[in-house]
C-alpha cells in the first residue's frame, strides 16, 4: 500500500572524496510502498547516495531522517572468498535481527531461496557462485530481513534477462507486501520504467525533469 509518509528522507547531503565533493545538496524522499529508481551514467554518485542514506558513509553537510531499519544489498560483498560461508548461510545472516526461532528463520530463508531461483544452491559456498548468482544470494539476504526500508545498489548487475525481470517483481512485491521503502541503483532501463519513482543524478547533482 502506497502512502504519502516519508520512511526515510533525506536534506541537501553533500559528500567529497579527497576534498572534493561528489554528491552536491542532493535530497531524496523514500516512501512506504514505493520502489525508487536511482539512475544516471558511471560516476554520478549513485552508489555513494545509496552508502549515505543506509549509514555507511556520513554526509559532509545535510541530514537523513530514517523511520526503521534499514536493510543495505551492496554489489560487491566484502567477504574473502576463503570464508566457508554457503548460500544458506548468507541468507540465514539477514534473520538475524528478528531473532526468529530456528524452525521459523529456516522456513524464511528456504523461501527466500526460492524467490531468487537458488533451489538447489543452498550448500554451495558462496565463493563457487557466479556473479549473478551471488547477487541473487545477497537479495535473498535483503529481502528475508523485512526491513521497512531497503536499499540495494545495483541488484541486477551480472543477471539475465529473466533474472533481471524477476529482481524487478520480487522488489515490488516486497514494497507492496511489507509497506517498505525500496531504493535500488540501476542501470537496467526496464527497471527505471516500471519504478514507481526515478530520482535521476548527474555530475553529483539531481536532474531535474
Amino acid at each position: 500500500m502506497k502512502t504519502s509518509t516519508s520512511a526515510l528522507t533525506a536534506r541537501s547531503l553533500s559528500y567529497a572524496y579527497d576534498g572534493r565533493d561528489v554528491l552536491h545538496g542532493v535530497s531524496v524522499t523514500l516512501p512506504p510502498g514505493t520502489v525508487t529508481a536511482i539512475a544516471g551514467p558511471n560516476g554520478s554518485g549513485k552508489s555513494t547516495l545509496i552508502e549515505l542514506l543506509a549509514g555507511v558513509r556520513a554526509p559532509r553537510s545535510g541530514e537523513i531522517t530514517r523511520c526503521g531499519a534499514v536493510a543495505l544489498v551492496v554489489q560487491r560483498p566484502s567477504v574473502p572468498d576463503t570464508l566457508p560461508v554457503t548460500v544458506f548461510d548468507v541468507v540465514t545472516m539477514g534473520t538475524w535481527a528478528r531473532r526468529l526461532d530456528r524452525r521459523r528463520a529456516r522456513s524464511e530463508v528456504a523461501e527466500a531461496i526460492e524467490k531468487v531461483d537458488l533451489i538447489g544452491f543452498e550448500k554451495q559456498p558462496l565463493a563457487a557462485l557466479s556473479g549473478g548468482q551471488r547477487q541473487r544470494a545477497l537479495l535473498a539476504q535483503g529481502i528475508v530481513q523485512e526491513a521497512p526500508i531497503l536499499l540495494l545498489d545495483e541488484p541486477a548487475a551480472g543477471l539475465d534477462s529473466a533474472s533481471r525481470r524477476r529482481t524487478r517483481e520480487i522488489l515490488a512485491e516486497y514494497a507492496t507486501r511489507c509497506g517498505a521503502a525500496v531504493a535500488c541503483v540501476t542501470h537496467d532501463d526496464e527497471s527505471i520504467v516500471a519504478a514507481d519513482r526515478v530520482l535521476r543524478l548527474e555530475s553529483g547533482r539531481t536532474v531535474v525533469p
